[in-house]
């Protein structure tokens, strides 16, 4: 009887041996389990960072600054076609948070545009509002599809660099307050702003529709101005400049003429500190090639009575 009790005592001090051996749930390997865990925790958290920084890199190559060559368009547009594109039948249709969605998250904001640059272009000046008014909410009109694409391309660019990373961009601005939409001025400013809205008008470098049949299309006539008074607030300003002296004689002609606008000399413009005129000549890329050209500029700022 004691030699089998010997055995059996020997038996089970073997199986617990091998047990052990072959990591079977002795002590050791209890206290080894954390560690391990923590281990693969450690190699989580850096796989999750390198994609994370990954990520942003590809967005970062996203949202790299357009390039002109690929928005190829004509120089001008003919505005008195028939247009191919919707419009809201109504300003309050309009979802500006679509356009500023920064401002829109910011209950305090003033969800409204004030300055409006009518054929913005490449964006220059546009761009140069969103610096000087940070305050303010400018839009940039602009007929031409392409055109309107790299504009809103350029801005989306500008957001991600200057406010997506923390920073901040010219004048302090993030450029969360400039947006461009396509859209014909010469038909469509009913359906996007109502009466006294605005602060600002711009008419930068129009095209000049040089034959005698075709100034019907030009920007500034007696009936638009008629339009143009009734968005602009009054003591609000509409601000016109062109490189071609006769178009630069026609806008100041008729905006002398008309009752609700009264001319600002030069002599106010350049002592006053008005920093949208200061800019007029300078901002844009067409005045930008103007200068390179060393040409000559005809600048006129209207206020509205």
């Amino acid at each position: 009887m004691n030699q089998n009790n010997n055995n059996n005592n020997n038996n089970t001090k073997t199986k617990t041996k091998t047990k052990t051996a072959a990591g079977g749930g002795g002590a050791g390997d209890k206290k080894r389990a954390p560690g391990g865990r923590a281990e693969d925790e450690d190699k989580n958290t850096a796989a999750a960072a390198a994609a994370l920084e990954l990520e942003r890199e590809e967005k970062r190559k996203k949202m790299q600054p357009p390039k002109k060559r690929l928005y190829r368009t004509r120089a001008h547009s003919n505005p008195l076609n028939d247009q191919s594109f919707k419009v809201p039948r109504h300003p309050s249709e309009v979802n500006w948070a679509e356009h500023f969605p920064a401002v829109a998250k910011n209950p305090e904001a003033k969800l409204e545009v004030e300055n409006v640059d009518v054929g913005c272009g490449f964006g220059g000046y546009l761009l140069k509002l969103g610096e000087v008014y940070p305050d303010q909410l400018s839009l940039g009109l602009e007929l031409r599809d392409k055109v309107t694409e790299y504009v809103a391309d350029r801005i989306t660019a500008l957001r991600a660099e200057e406010g997506g990373e923390g920073g901040e961009g010219k004048e302090g601005c993030t450029y969360e307050n400039v947006a461009v939409l396509r859209a014909n001025a010469q038909k469509d400013l009913p359906h996007y702003f109502r009466k006294g809205q605005l602060r600002r008008m711009f008419f930068l470098f129009p095209d000049p529709h040089f034959k005698a049949s075709n100034h019907r299309r030009r920007i500034i006539s007696e009936q638009l101005l008629d339009e143009y008074a009734h968005f602009i607030r009054s003591g609000g300003r509409l601000y016109t400049i062109t490189d071609v002296e006769e178009l630069g004689a026609w806008m100041k002609s008729h905006l002398d003429a008309h009752p609700l606008f009264e001319r600002v000399g030069d002599e106010e413009l350049d002592g006053g500190g008005d920093e949208a005129a200061k800019f007029l000549p300078s901002a844009s890329e067409e005045a930008q090639k103007v200068k390179r050209n060393e040409g000559k500029t005809y600048r006129s700022v209207y206020r509205r009575r």
